[in-house]
């Protein structure tokens, strides 16, 4: 399936001449470096985080409610949303009120992340067949997320499917912070800055 058909949904959602989103007609070339991943937090009708993995040049998403959590004690609830385009893990800005998703982004962590799913036999697992058999482990290396993290899917296999977010291994306790003073990864800012910016709606 080409790039400009997994993002079908994403435009079709959208109009671009209203909101300052990223199209993703114009691609974001990327060389043999470890995909990416980016957290955004996004002050829509309800308050959410946006957890992105950079799949097959698109970025899958899930909407996980609570946020990730750096507490291994914490399964948190990953619901699955349209695949984004790369250039989404950049941007910050304040999406229209009568668009789709209206309301402010910023971008809580972003970084790389390694895959790290094995079958029976300690064999590695392609990335995407891994997502697709309903079980994902991963590393982050990111600005506030790093260690082993595991999506698992428990419910459904399509776009009504339900994940699980979870940490293995040793982690923190801290758990994830208030989305309403949490800063950006990459401006510093809270959303409350970025929603009273004159410049909100811009991606820098």
């Amino acid at each position: 399936m080409s790039d400009k058909d997994r993002l079908r949904t994403y435009r079709g959602k959208r109009n671009f001449d209203s909101t300052s989103e990223p199209s993703g007609d114009g691609g974001s070339p990327r060389g043999d470096d470890e995909p990416v991943f980016v957290v955004q937090i996004h002050d829509a009708s309800t308050m959410h985080f946006d957890f992105r993995l950079e799949v097959d040049g698109v970025l899958k998403s899930w909407s996980v409610p609570k946020g990730p959590s750096t507490d291994p004690h914490d399964k948190r609830l990953a619901l699955p949303t349209e695949d984004h385009p790369l250039d989404y893990r950049d941007f910050e800005g304040v999406i229209p009120e009568d668009e789709y998703g209206g309301g402010t982004v910023i971008v809580w962590d972003q970084g790389t992340y390694t895959p790290a799913s094995h079958d029976k036999k300690k064999r590695p697992v392609p990335f995407d067949e891994s997502l697709e058999n309903g079980h994902a482990t991963f590393d982050l290396h990111g600005e506030k997320l790093r260690g082993r993290y595991a999506l698992t899917r428990f419910k459904g296999r399509e776009e009504k499917a339900t994940w699980l977010l979870v940490r293995e291994g040793s982690g923190g306790s801290g758990g994830t912070p208030d989305p309403r003073r949490a800063r950006s990864a990459r401006t510093g800012r809270t959303l409350r800055q970025v929603a009273d910016d004159a410049d909100g709606g811009d991606t820098a």
